[in-house]
């Protein structure tokens, strides 16, 4: 049976089967008996790993070691609230703070702890856990970016050039055109930023631009 370890772009952590690509850590979350519990983070710390670093080998929810969670790619990871890993994912965390800071208009070296109390607010509703979410219009929003649409709210699209690209556990579904209009945007306000700043995530091959 599949562990509860699965991160969709809505941010709800389900079981299923698919593993992904990357991995991400919140804190522990999960019990002895590898079952999560009413907490969805246990610190503002979001960050999203690669899946092999430097042999080390983990055991997946291991009692009182953090919450292995994975995600189909870095887009999703994104929209759920996280941000790359200082350690295993340097040279990404260097380049998403370099549009961090960008996109914010500070100066000077960017902190990990300064991103994450700006990512942290944006990310859910602190009493609720509910994902927080804004509308925008479609034209305009950079690539990277998840969105889910009026006419079909439970499906979550990635924008990719002009193309929407409807999402799944293991892989993109067909395209459709970019829509006029306003969406509803489920990748936080300041990762928006981001993106536009021209950081660009890892992508899952099937979006093919």
């Amino acid at each position: 049976m599949p562990l509860q370890n699965r991160v969709t772009p809505f941010g709800e952590i389900v079981a299923h089967p698919a593993r992904g690509t990357l991995m991400g850590n919140r804190g522990v979350l999960h019990d002895a008996h590898k079952r999560l519990g009413a907490a969805r983070w246990r610190m503002p710390h979001w960050v999203t790993c690669v899946l092999a670093f430097k042999d080390r080998h983990r055991a997946v929810m291991t009692p009182r070691r953090y919450t292995e969670l994975f995600f189909l790619d870095e887009a999703v990871a994104f929209a759920a609230g996280h941000r790359p890993c200082a350690e295993c994912r340097r040279a990404d965390y260097n380049r998403f703070r370099a549009a961090f800071a960008a996109a914010q208009g500070m100066t000077g070296r960017v902190y990990a702890k300064e991103m994450d109390t700006v990512l942290h607010p944006a990310r859910v509703e602190r009493g609720t856990r509910a994902q927080i979410r804004h509308r925008r219009q479609a034209a305009g929003l950079p690539d990277g970016v998840f969105v889910a649409l009026d006419e079909v709210p439970d499906t979550a699209f990635l924008v990719r050039g002009e193309r929407f690209y409807p999402y799944d556990f293991g892989c993109y579904g067909p395209a459709r055109a970019r829509p006029d209009g306003m969406v509803t945007v489920l990748t936080p306000v300041p990762t928006v930023a981001v993106l536009a700043a021209g950081y660009q995530p890892q992508v899952h091959p099937s979006a093919a631009a």
